[in-house]
Parts: C-alpha cells; structure tokens; sequence
C-alpha cells in the first residue's frame, strides 16, 4: 500500500525556516508528530513513522540549525517549542499526537507545559532522564568499552580539532554503547556518523546548559496537572541510561512504563517487532479517545 508524501519549508515568525516532511492523508486530525532527539542532529524517525503511517497522517522535521533547517542564533528551549506551535499551526492541527525520542521527549514534555491544548497524547521513548542518572549512564558506557577504546575515545575527544575520519570514529565510539549488541551496535553507530550530520554542537551545548540550569525534575508537579489522557513512557533494559530514572518518573507522573528488553537507547532498531506493537497499540488508542461512538465503530 501506498501512502502520499509531502514535505515543504516552513517559515517561522523570526525568519527561520524548518524542514518538515509528512505522510498519510494529511487532511484527518489529529496528525503524530515525531520529535526527534540531539539536541543538534538532524530527524532520524523514518523508520519509527513508517510502522504508524497508515494509522494516521504522521509529520517529521529537523529542528532549527539542524540537517535541512539551517539557522544561526542562540537556541533556548521556548523557541523550540514555538517552532512546533508555529507548525501546527501551519499544518492546520489544533492538536497532534506526540512521540518523542531521547532529547525529543524533553521537548514533547516543555511543549505539553506551555500548550497542553494542542496535545491529544504524547508517547515518549527513551526519555526524559530525570535525577542523577548521568554518572549511571557514564559508568555503564565505560562497561561496554574495552580499555583501548576508551583511551582511544579519551584522545579524540581532546582534540581541538577532528579530522572527518577522526569524527566519524569519536562519533561511532561514543554511540555504540548506546545498543544492547555491541557487534550491531558498532554497525548501526558507524552508520548514524555518516548519516547524522553535521551536528550541530552549540545547539547542544546551548539547550544541555539550559536544561541543566532549569531541568525538567523541577516541573514536575505543573506537568503532571497539564498530561494529555493518554501518555505512556517506553524504557529500554539495554539503554545505558539506567531505566531506574524512568520508573522514578513514571511513578512521580503516575503513567504508565512499558520495558523494551533486549534493546538499547534507539530500541526500534534491536526489537523492531515489539516497538511496532506498542507504537501502533498507543496510536489506535490515542485516535479512538477523540472519535466519537459511530467513528469508533467504523475504525
């Protein structure tokens, strides 16, 4: 089965312009929006769009000063979340479905603080990380690495400058620990080098010290009055990230967890099966709580 694709450049209020692809019929509400993670890399959710595409209208973009969208400034948290209010607004959505992805879920979760009447229900994979889960993930890196690459890894991330073959090394180091197989994991961490660039590290550097200075763990409360009726949170056993940070915010949300064992921080790519599953499950759920009794008969 085929589906229609669009994509087009959207104009933002202060002159940017973003990146957004889209496939389905775009003219049924409400629409999945993927947000995806960095912050500073460019939309890697295809594969995760295409398992829900004939579910519902799903739209993709590259966040400001990244892949597609190129833009120069300072980037703080609330104007990413216009962004994504300014293309709702665009694709004509008064609310959408969203599902984010590691640095993606902090979005969704900033956006649903500040809008969330435009939020129909928001699932959020591999994140957000709240507590003291950063020296959990650092040891457990450390685990996966041999002695060797973690000296090599040291040295590349001294350098003040990288070659691109240096790059793509550092970057292949630094991501395969996020996959359960480390055989797989090196693959698919080579292949995310070549494919997620450039990256666009004042973004990230610029967003982690912001939400350092203001994270998440402090809103908490306001979230957790403003969710959507269906959000649920998807944690892999495998992500290096300790899943403990997961649960403790599931708790603290009282949501729902769903554990992906076998898999690591992007768990599509190692249980592709199981994520379908439960993407599709959450989506028909999420579009059958806004249908009306006749609709939900119909679908």
């Amino acid at each position: 089965m085929s589906f229609r694709e669009a994509q087009g450049l959207a104009p933002m209020t202060d002159g940017a312009r973003l990146r957004w692809w889209a496939v389905g019929d775009t003219a049924r509400m409400p629409p999945v929006v993927m947000l995806h993670g960095g912050p500073g890399l460019p939309d890697y959710l295809g594969d995760v769009a295409k398992m829900v595409e004939d579910l519902a209208p799903v739209y993709r973009y590259d966040q400001r000063g990244t892949g597609q969208s190129p833009w120069q400034g300072r980037h703080t948290s609330s104007r990413h979340v216009s962004d994504l209010a300014e293309l709702l607004d665009l694709w004509e959505a008064p609310t959408a479905v969203l599902i984010g992805h590691s640095y993606g879920t902090d979005l969704a979760c900033r956006f649903c603080l500040t809008h969330p009447d435009r939020v129909a229900a928001m699932l959020l994979t591999a994140g957000p990380f709240v507590g003291d889960w950063r020296a959990g993930d650092r040891l457990e890196r450390s685990r996966r690495m041999s002695a060797l690459q973690q000296n090599r890894y040291r040295e590349l991330d001294e350098l003040r400058h990288r070659t691109e073959d240096q790059e793509l090394e550092w970057l292949t180091l630094g991501w395969f620990t996020d996959h359960a197989d480390p055989e797989r994991g090196w693959h698919w961490a080579a292949k995310a080098a070549r494919q997620r660039r450039p990256i666009n590290y004042t973004m990230n550097s610029e967003l982690g010290n912001e939400r350092r200075s203001d994270p998440l763990d402090l809103h908490l409360d306001e979230l957790s009055a403003r969710l959507p009726p269906q959000i649920e949170i998807l944690g892999s056993a495998d992500d290096p990230r300790p899943l403990s940070a997961l649960e403790s915010l599931a708790v603290r949300l009282d949501v729902r967890l769903t554990r992906i064992d076998g898999a690591g921080h992007e768990p599509w790519l190692e249980q592709p099966d199981v994520v379908r599953a439960h993407v599709r499950r959450f989506v028909r759920e999420s579009l059958q709580l806004g249908e009306t009794p006749s609709e939900r008969r119909r679908s």
